[in-house]
């Protein structure tokens, strides 16, 4: 077994300064090293600042503050950290269960290519949020001020094409939705460079999956549950589908039997972290091991949250986090087998 851990990161004030504390945890990093071999050493500056400057023109001052933070060009920083034109990226695994009183979900994939961050943040210049980092100003996952969360399931790389990462999507969606049917109608407008499915839930009991392509994007909706996996189920893309899905069904099929069980947030968690579950995996090398639980509350507002067997369960009131109460806590700690 190795040692895991998962360093939290609180900051409020401009994008730049939030950028610029990112950028002081990614300093001599090894992730760096990794973030170096998967990405181009440009990037098409002028179709980025474009994107960017039309629906989060802050990200570029985050990215700013990133640059200084790791002491690299602004364009060297904008070709690891932004998300935007990224060559083909790996199969990952994520499940997730969506319901009017939570959203609970789990993250597969290997540590060489995990930020190990996890953020709240309140910039002035969008809303605040919680969630894990992927790629400095991207996210797995998380919810915002409004209680708006959401997740990403990579799907495949069908008619990959230059474009943004759905983390980066995600992030976006975080900083300028506050409901589920406003981040329906963002993610429409971007440009996708692969296939995801983005599950999503509000405190408005808005329920989604959209199952989005570089060709178009379609949603699945329910008043009462969702579960999403990695594959898309919709009649006019399950085309898109990898060649292989019996895993991602199998996972599919499990959560839609433990959705009616009337669990707790807390239950729910457990069902998605303990090591024995069916949700849980720890085949590393191949890309395919859980790195973190992430769960929040509709009605409670709270975050819960744990990274791979650890035995700490960190809960977060975040609308109390969000008037300026910060949490003791600086990091989590947890196990991974070892590869």
């Amino acid at each position: 077994m190795s040692n895991f851990n998962v360093r939290i990161l609180q900051t409020r004030g401009s994008s730049f300064d939030i950028g610029l504390e990112i950028g002081k945890f990614f300093k001599d990093t090894p992730v760096m090293n990794s973030y170096e071999a998967i990405t181009k050493p440009e990037i098409d500056y002028v179709s980025l600042k474009s994107i960017f400057s039309s629906i989060s023109p802050h990200l570029l001052e985050e990215l700013e503050g990133i640059s200084e933070g790791v002491g690299i060009p602004f364009n060297k920083a904008a070709a690891l950290f932004s998300g935007y034109d990224l060559p083909r990226v790996a199969a990952m695994g994520c499940s997730a269960v969506i319901t009017n009183e939570y959203y609970v979900r789990n993250y597969d994939f290997s540590p060489f290519l995990y930020d190990g961050l996890f953020s709240l943040i309140k910039s002035n210049n969008s809303y605040a949020s919680a969630g894990y980092n992927l790629q400095g100003i991207g996210r797995h996952d998380g919810v915002n001020e409004h209680g708006l969360a959401v997740g990403l399931h990579f799907v495949s790389n069908m008619e990959h094409t230059k474009g943004l990462s759905a983390w980066t999507s995600i992030r976006m969606v975080l900083d300028t939705c506050s409901s589920v049917d406003e981040a329906i109608l963002l993610l429409k407008e971007l440009p996708h460079s692969a296939c995801y499915n983005f599950s999503m839930g509000d405190r408005k009991e808005g329920l989604a999956v959209v199952e989005a392509s570089p060709q178009g994007v379609i949603t699945r909706e329910h008043s009462d549950h969702l579960t999403c996996t990695n594959h898309f189920q919709q009649e006019n893309h399950i085309h898109k589908n990898r060649q292989s899905i019996e895993g991602s069904i199998r996972r599919n099929n499990y959560l839609q039997g433990i959705q009616d069980a009337e669990l707790t947030q807390a239950e729910l968690v457990y069902k998605f972290s303990v090591k024995d579950s069916p949700l849980f995996f720890r085949d590393y090398k191949a890309l395919f091991g859980t790195l973190h639980t992430f769960s929040y509350s509709f009605n409670e507002g709270k975050v819960v949250t744990t990274i791979a067997q650890s035995e700490q369960l960190l809960e977060i009131d975040f609308q109390d986090w969000v008037v300026g109460n910060d949490i003791a806590e600086i990091q989590m700690d947890g196990l991974i087998e070892n590869i």
